[in-house]
């Protein structure tokens, strides 16, 4: 099996466990993801994921940069509305292409088209200083390659 069919189908399978939990508590307020957010109590719809890879060497430090600089830009943008989830999961097979797939849960199209903004928006709120935040990106991309995203339906 290719890699990009590998990395659809464990994409798939996270974002079954994710939406699952989600269904599981649609007319509750939803508790903590594992990745520290909370959402609210409407169903999503639509799911944006992000894979990473973590560079040789940087696995530990890009899950601590995950954890200590991305969770909490996540947690002041859904405190604004801009998505219901996300959680991050971290891959133990080294034959994936990825080593970090975030999937962010979302109400609808409107929130997809809204998401980058409001991360962004997040983080300058967070930190103001513009020189510090363009430091903080130069350095988050010594610790990790893009390699992938995708945009899927939940279907229930």
């Amino acid at each position: 099996m290719n890699n990009k069919r590998w990395m659809t189908l464990v994409a798939l399978i996270a974002l079954t466990a994710c939406a699952g939990a989600a269904s599981s508590r649609t007319n509750a307020t939803l508790g903590a993801s594992p990745s520290g957010t909370t959402a609210t109590t409407a169903e999503p719809r639509l799911a944006q994921m992000y894979f990473w890879r973590a560079r040789p060497g940087k696995l530990e430090e890009y899950t601590r940069y995950i954890r200590d600089v991305a969770e909490p830009i996540d947690r002041e943008a859904q405190r604004t509305g801009a998505f219901l989830s996300v959680t991050t999961y971290m891959a133990n097979d080294s034959t994936l292409p990825w080593t970090h797939l975030r999937v962010f849960l979302l109400r609808d199209s409107v929130q997809l088209r809204g998401l980058s903004g409001a991360l962004s928006a997040a983080g300058a709120r967070l930190q103001p200083d513009s020189v510090k935040r363009r430091q903080q990106g130069e350095y988050s991309a010594t610790l990790r390659d893009r390699v992938g995203a995708s945009v899927t339906q939940i279907v229930r």
